[in-house]
């Protein structure tokens, strides 16, 4: 299929949070002229003005916090850093998965140091993680963080009103730990997991940090904000932070590299996905001669679009529908998302042969993958031409297998109808993540959605 680049751009922009909404505190090779934080640190939220309740709660829960560095061993340079909190007296800390993948990934390359407010630093251990929710947790693995009081969270029963003023807490771009005020808007519509509206200004080198409600207990952890909008951001909900205290405190510490925890957590994910989205029906196409699949929008977000009026040469209605949720794994990686899309062509006013040219170019043009790559195999593909219910259809089903996440594909299936020399529509859809048996029933499933309109 032909894609129109501007079309493509507004899509991600507007569609894919992987893409567009940056984590917090994915920072790495911050700017040279960065004042390194530490000793002296302070409150203070570039251009904003503090309020006394921001005020009160960064010096009344500054203790608690820590900026999360990770090195290379053997060098005092750090190659990424993020923020985390206090949980227990024992030195337990919050923080995301994607603040210490390095080093969940790579132990032997990596290693965890944590730095407060007041200029303590020493090294960290990494007990446990929920990837599929962004979170890690971490412990102090000395004694500099043990006798400071941990921060609480907010009990599930105290409900957050939407509009409620909460504060956010973290070290933005390593210049130095900062409270940023702003309100909890609800949870994310048509989100696959949930996670909080935060409708304040979040910046790389805050995530893992906590956001906090006027009693400084914690609602949530931050984790991403949108690259296309001014102060819309995304916290993690509390209570999965707290599941994983509870799942992982008496952990030993994680010293080999984790895929095979991963592969666990990711298995577990693309089963509700599938079961999920396999029990909602294709939504209509509105096309007047064919069933074209098209998703719920339940997790989903779809957007359409099409070629000027009056255009000369081939006209199209296109259509392009994606989750929000992409599970981080590394910088170059994010597994469990779906996407679904068509375009339907009429090419009347270029006749059969240019149509044929075109329509055959575009399905040509189609990318399943590149060749061999550090995370996945090549692409193993089979074209079939085959009919439903009398409509000739030619379609291509393509799966990368992840390398070090055994069992794990990528599935891709192209389709493009074939009864018409001057009209056709030319449809795909893609999974990230998900185990053979699971690709084959979502292979079905697409396949099933093309047909003639009744």
């Amino acid at each position: 299929m032909k894609l129109s680049f501007a079309l493509l751009c507004r899509a991600v922009l507007l569609c894919f949070p992987a893409l567009c909404a940056v984590h917090a505190a994915a920072q790495t090779a911050p700017p040279p002229t960065a004042p390194p934080a530490g000793a002296g640190a302070e409150a203070a939220p570039a251009g904003a003005p503090v309020s006394a309740s921001a005020q009160r709660l960064y010096e009344g829960t500054r203790n608690q916090l820590v900026q999360v560095r990770t090195l290379l061993k053997g060098q005092a340079s750090q190659a990424s850093v993020g923020s985390a909190f206090l949980v227990t007296e024992e030195g337990h800390l919050v923080t995301n998965y994607h603040v210490v993948s390095q080093v969940a990934l790579e132990p032997e390359r990596y290693r965890l140091e944590y730095s407060t407010a007041d200029g303590r630093a020493g090294p960290l251990q990494l007990l446990a993680f929920d990837a599929v929710h962004d979170l890690a947790l971490v412990r102090a693995a000395d004694a500099g963080l043990k006798g400071r009081s941990p921060l609480a969270f907010r009990p599930g029963s105290r409900s957050v009103a939407k509009g409620e003023r909460i504060y956010s807490l973290g070290n933005p771009l390593d210049v130095g730990f900062a409270v940023v005020e702003g309100n909890y808007n609800g949870l994310v519509e048509r989100s696959f997991y949930p996670n909080i509206f935060f409708s304040g200004a979040l910046n790389p080198g805050m995530s893992g940090g906590p956001a906090l409600d006027e009693q400084g207990q914690v609602i949530g952890v931050n984790v991403a904000t949108r690259r296309d909008g001014q102060l819309v951001s995304f916290l993690v909900p509390g209570e999965y932070a707290q599941a994983l205290l509870q799942q992982g405190r008496a952990a030993a510490p994680i010293t080999a590299p984790v895929y095979d925890r991963l592969k666990v957590q990711l298995q577990a994910h693309q089963q509700r996905l599938v079961e999920r989205f396999l029990k909602l029906p294709w939504r209509s196409g509105g096309h007047p001669r064919y069933a074209i699949p098209v998703p719920q929008e339940q997790f989903m977000r779809c957007w359409g679009s099409s070629s000027r009026s009056g255009t000369r040469g081939l006209e199209f209605e296109r259509s392009d529908c994606q989750m929000d949720t992409q599970i981080f794994i590394s910088d170059s990686l994010y597994l469990g998302g779906l996407t679904v899309r068509h375009e339907a062509y009429d090419g009347a006013k270029l006749g059969s042969l240019r149509f044929a040219a075109q329509y055959s170019q575009s399905f040509r043009n189609e990318f399943f993958g590149a060749g061999r790559s550090r995370d996945r195999t090549p692409p193993q593909c089979k074209e079939r031409f085959i009919e439903r219910d009398g409509l000739p259809l030619r379609a291509v089903l393509c799966m990368t297998a992840y390398k070090k996440l055994e069992g794990l594909y990528d599935l891709s299936v192209l389709v493009a109808t074939l009864d018409q020399p001057t009209l056709g529509v030319q449809g795909r859809f893609d999974a990230r993540g998900i185990d053979f048996d699971n690709a084959m029933k979502l292979a079905r499933h697409y396949l099933q959605g093309y047909g003639w309109t009744n």
